[in-house]
C-alpha cells in the first residue's frame, strides 16, 4: 500500500449539524484527503481500506478528485480526524474556506476591431472552450446564442448536466457544456442549499457567472442596454468562443474549496482551453500555495496547458490587498473605460457636485427636497443607513445622504425608501476616496466621491433650510481620463511572494455591460421586481473575464503557445498611458499609479497578437520556484501530484523565474551599495530574423545593466538568455509612499515590437 498511496491532504469545515456549543467540539468535518498513484476508481476499494475503521461511514464521501488533484472529500468527526492526521501518508490539513465573487464598449477599448487585427486574425476566438467556474449561467440569452457556429470541437468530453429548470436542451455550439458543484454547500450549510432562492443546476440563480460568462465570450446582442445606460451592441471578448459553465457558488452562501476543486478537475479532463475564476479569498487570509485549492487547482490547469484567468480582489486601494497570487495565474485588477453614468447633487446654495447612478425609474426633474444627513445625530448605523436604522419622522420627504459601507449600497437606498425618503446621495468615505461605481438604484439615488460627500455634509449641518435634487444624465461616452485605476482593485505587493509583482495587469472592470439572469432584478435583492437581459456590474470580477476572453483569441491565433506566453504576450504589450497621453492615474488619490497597482499595466490586445518575444515559463520553472520559496518535496507533491526533488547543491532564486515582470528585493537590515543579478530568458516568436535592443529606465539611487544589451535571434536561435543587474545605493534611493521604487527593461527591434518589463525595487525582509 505504501508505494502505491504516496501522499495525503485533507481540509476540513464545520458542520452546520451543532446542536449546543459542547457539540462543537465533536461536530463532523469536511476533509479532502490527497492521494497520489493509480487510478482512483481502481484503488479506491483496495488501496483505501485503511480508511474504513476511521470513517463512521461510507456515505460521508462527497467529492472524488481525478486530475488535478487526486483524492476524495468526505465528512468525518475531529476525532476520526486526529487519528488520520497521524497517519504516514498525510501531508497537511486545512479548513475549506468559504471563499467570495469579486463582483458593449470595453471589447474596443482594449484595441479589438471588426473584420481586422486579433478579432479576424483568430476568428473572434472559434473553438477555443472557456470554461466558467462562477454561478452559473442563464442559457436562454441572446448573448449565448449559437447561431453560424460550427459544431461542437471534437475533442469536448463535457457534459450538460441536468437539473432544476436546467437539462441537455439549454446547451448548444456556444453553450458547450454546464455542470454544478453542491455537495460542499449541502454538507455545509443548515438544511442545505435554499431551493426557494436556488437552483439545483448550472441555472443561475445570482447573475454574476451570467454576466462574466458572456464579457468572456458573449455573441453580438444587438439594441442591448440595461433600462436604456450603456446602449448599443453587447459582444464579449470573444465571441466565438465557446461556454463551459461550471456552477460553484451559490447564491447567499458564496463558494467552497471543495467544490471548486471539483470543477477545476472536471473541466481539465473536460478539455476547455481557458478557465475563468472571479472568486478569492473574502477573508482576509492569505494561504501559502499547498493550502489554496484554486492554487492548485489552478496548477493542475497549467500543467496541462490550461490558462487561467483569475481576478485579484476588491479589497483596495489598501497595500498587499491583491489575492490568487500564484505565479501560475494570471492575476487581473480593474480599470475604467471611456463610458460614464453621470449623475449630479444639485444643492439649494447652487452647487452642481459630480457622481454617477444607474437609476432609470421616474426622475427628480429638478425638484428640490429637503436633505438630512443622520449621521449628524452621532449614530453610526444610521450614518450608514442599515437596516432600521432610520426614523421615519426625520426622513420621510426628504433625500437622505448615506455614508458607502457596511452593507450593500443598493440596499442602502432601499432602507431609505421604506423609511418614507424620496431620494438618496451615497458617499464615499476616505477608503474609498473618489472611486465610484454605477448602481441600478430602486430610489433616485446617485453616489459622490469622498470630497464632494464632505462638501454635501457640510451644506446639510450648516445651512437653516438645506435642499438639494439629483440630476441623472444618462450616458456619456469618449470620457477622458482612462482607463483610470479603479480604487477597489486590488493591490501589491504580493502579500506571499513579493518577488513576483501582482496584479499582473489591469483590465475593464467598471461600470460593465453584460448579460444577467431572469432569476433577480438588476439590484440583486430579493424586493427588486424588475427583469433586465443585461446588467452593468463593476469589480475585478469583470476585468478577470476580459483576460479570459483576450487569451482564447491569443490561443486560438497561437495553438501552440503556452498559458505562460501568452500572459507574456499580454504583459509586455500593456498600455502605460491613457487616452489623454498621461501615465495611468490611481482613482483613490488622483495621483499616477504603479505597478503595484496596475501590474505590467492595462491590457492592449491590438499589440498581444504579435508581441515579439516572449517569456515562457514550464512545469519544471515552477517547480524550481517552489522549491526556491522554501518548500520541501512533500509539500510540493501537495501541489504537483507527482514526486519531485530540488537542488541540493545551490539553492535557486524566486527571483529567476522566468516572468514577465522583475522585482529585486534588498533586505532592509543592510546598508550602502546592493547589488542583485536575475535572469531571464526571451523567445523570439516573430520574425526570425531579429536583433532587439534594451532600453533601461533606472528609478533615483538605482542602477539597472543588461547583459548583454542586444538580443540577436535567427532561425536556429529562438531563445535568449540575459543578466539583470540592479544596484542600490541605500543613501539615496528614494522608495516613496509604497516602500518601493519602480523602473524597466524594455526591448526593441527599431520596428513595431516593444517588449516591456517593469523593475520592482524593494526593501524588505522577508522570514
Amino acid at each position: 500500500m505504501a508505494s502505491s498511496v504516496l501522499a495525503l491532504l485533507f481540509f476540513f469545515i464545520s458542520s452546520p449539524l451543532i446542536s449546543s456549543a459542547a457539540d462543537a467540539s465533536q461536530a463532523a468535518k469536511t476533509f479532502i484527503f490527497r492521494v497520489d498513484g493509480g487510478s482512483m476508481p481502481s484503488i479506491f476499494p483496495t488501496h483505501y481500506h485503511w480508511y474504513s475503521s476511521e470513517f463512521a461511514q461510507e456515505s460521508s464521501i462527497l467529492h472524488v478528485y481525478h486530475t488535478v488533484f487526486h483524492g476524495f472529500s468526505a465528512v468525518v468527526t475531529p476525532d476520526e480526524a486526529d487519528n488520520l492526521r497521524n497517519h504516514p501518508a498525510v501531508l497537511a490539513v486545512f479548513e475549506d474556506r468559504r471563499r467570495e465573487l469579486h463582483t458593449t464598449r470595453s471589447p474596443q477599448f482594449l484595441g479589438l476591431e471588426n473584420q481586422k487585427g486579433l478579432w479576424s486574425d483568430s476568428d473572434y476566438g472559434s473553438d477555443v472552450i472557456i470554461g466558467v467556474l462562477d454561478t452559473g449561467i442563464w442559457p436562454e440569452r441572446r448573448s449565448f446564442s449559437d447561431l453560424n457556429l460550427g459544431p461542437v470541437p471534437k475533442r469536448w468530453r463535457g457534459v450538460c448536466q441536468s437539473g432544476a429548470r436546467f437539462g441537455p436542451k439549454n446547451c448548444n455550439r456556444k453553450i458547450v457544456g454546464a455542470r454544478f458543484f453542491a455537495k460542499g454547500q449541502q454538507a455545509a450549510v443548515i438544511g442545505g442549499i435554499n431551493k426557494t432562492v436556488e437552483f439545483l443546476s448550472p441555472r443561475d440563480a445570482d447573475g454574476h457567472g451570467t454576466h462574466t460568462a458572456s464579457t468572456a465570450a458573449g455573441r453580438h446582442a444587438f439594441k442591448a442596454s440595461m433600462s436604456g445606460y450603456a446602449s448599443g451592441i453587447a459582444k464579449g471578448i470573444a465571441p466565438k468562443a465557446r461556454i463551459a459553465a461550471y456552477k460553484v457558488c451559490w447564491k447567499d452562501s458564496g463558494c467552497l474549496d471543495s467544490d471548486i476543486l471539483a470543477a477545476f478537475d472536471a473541466a481539465v479532463v473536460d478539455g476547455v482551453d481557458v478557465i475563468s475564476i472571479s472568486i478569492g479569498g473574502g477573508d482576509g487570509i492569505t494561504s501559502p500555495y499547498y493550502l489554496d485549492p484554486i492554487a492548485i487547482g489552478s496548477y493542475g490547469a497549467a500543467s496541462k496547458g490550461i490558462f487561467v484567468s483569475s481576478s485579484a480582489g476588491n479589497e483596495g486601494p489598501n497595500g498587499m490587498s491583491v489575492t490568487n497570487l500564484a505565479p501560475w495565474v494570471t492575476t487581473v485588477g480593474a480599470g475604467t473605460i471611456d463610458r460614464n453614468f453621470p449623475a449630479d447633487a444639485i444643492l439649494g446654495d447652487g452647487h452642481r457636485l459630480g457622481g454617477v447612478s444607474l437609476y432609470a425609474g421616474v426622475p427628480l426633474k429638478g425638484r428640490m427636497f429637503p436633505v438630512i444627513y443622520p449621521g449628524n445625530a452621532g449614530m453610526s448605523s444610521a450614518s450608514l443607513c442599515m437596516e432600521n436604522s432610520l426614523d421615519p419622522k426625520h426622513v420621510r420627504g426628504k433625500i437622505v445622504i448615506c455614508d458607502r459601507g457596511s452593507s450593500p449600497r443598493v440596499a442602502k437606498g432601499l432602507v431609505v425608501k421604506k423609511a418614507g425618503g424620496v431620494g438618496m446621495i451615497l458617499a464615499n468615505g476616505a477608503s474609498n476616496g473618489e472611486g465610484l461605481v454605477g448602481d441600478a438604484h430602486l430610489i433616485p439615488a446617485c453616489a459622490v466621491g469622498s470630497n464632494e460627500g464632505d462638501r454635501i455634509k457640510a451644506y446639510a449641518s450648516s445651512h437653516p433650510n438645506p435642499v438639494a435634487s439629483i440630476d441623472f444624465r444618462g450616458t456619456i461616452t469618449g470620457i477622458k481620463p482612462a482607463p483610470v485605476i479603479a480604487s477597489f482593485s486590488g493591490r501589491g505587493p504580493n502579500g506571499l511572494n513579493p518577488e513576483i509583482l501582482k496584479p499582473d495587469l489591469i483590465a475593464p472592470g467598471v461600470n460593465i455591460l453584460a448579460a444577467w439572469t431572469d432569476a433577480v432584478g438588476p439590484t440583486g435583492l430579493a424586493s427588486d421586481p424588475r427583469k433586465t437581459e443585461f446588467n452593468i456590474l463593476s469589480g475585478t470580477s469583470m476585468a478577470c473575464p476580459h483576460v479570459s476572453g483576450a487569451a482564447a483569441l491569443l490561443k486560438s491565433a497561437h495553438p501552440n503557445w503556452s498559458p505562460a506566453a501568452i500572459r507574456s504576450a499580454m504583459m509586455t504589450t500593456t498600455n502605460l498611458v491613457d487616452n489623454s497621453n498621461r501615465s495611468l492615474i490611481d482613482e483613490s488619490t488622483g495621483k499616477s499609479g504603479t505597478p503595484y497597482d496596475f501590474g505590467s499595466g492595462h491590457l492592449n490586445l491590438g499589440r498581444a497578437m504579435d508581441p515579439g518575444l516572449v517569456y515562457d515559463i514550464t512545469n519544471d520553472d515552477y517547480i524550481t520556484f517552489l522549491c526556491s520559496i522554501g518548500y520541501g518535496p512533500k509539500t510540493i507533491q501537495v501541489i504537483t501530484r507527482t514526486p519531485v526533488r530540488c537542488p541540493t547543491k545551490r539553492k535557486p532564486s524566486p527571483g529567476n523565474l522566468n516572468y514577465p515582470s522583475i522585482t529585486a528585493m534588498f533586505p532592509t537590515s543592510r546598508r550602502g551599495t546592493l547589488s542583485k543579478t536575475v535572469i531571464r530568458t526571451a523567445t523570439n516568436v516573430g520574425q526570425p530574423e531579429a536583433v532587439y535592443r534594451a532600453r533601461i529606465e533606472s528609478p533615483r539611487g538605482v542602477t539597472i545593466t543588461v547583459k548583454p544589451p542586444r538580443l540577436v535571434f535567427s532561425s536556429a536561435v529562438k531563445r535568449r538568455s540575459y543578466a539583470v543587474t540592479v544596484t542600490v545605493d541605500t543613501r539615496n534611493v528614494v522608495l516613496g509612499e509604497t516602500g518601493a521604487a519602480f523602473g524597466s527593461v524594455t526591448w526593441f527591434d527599431g520596428g513595431k515590437h516593444v517588449v516591456r518589463s517593469p523593475v520592482v525595487v524593494t526593501q524588505l525582509d522577508v522570514l
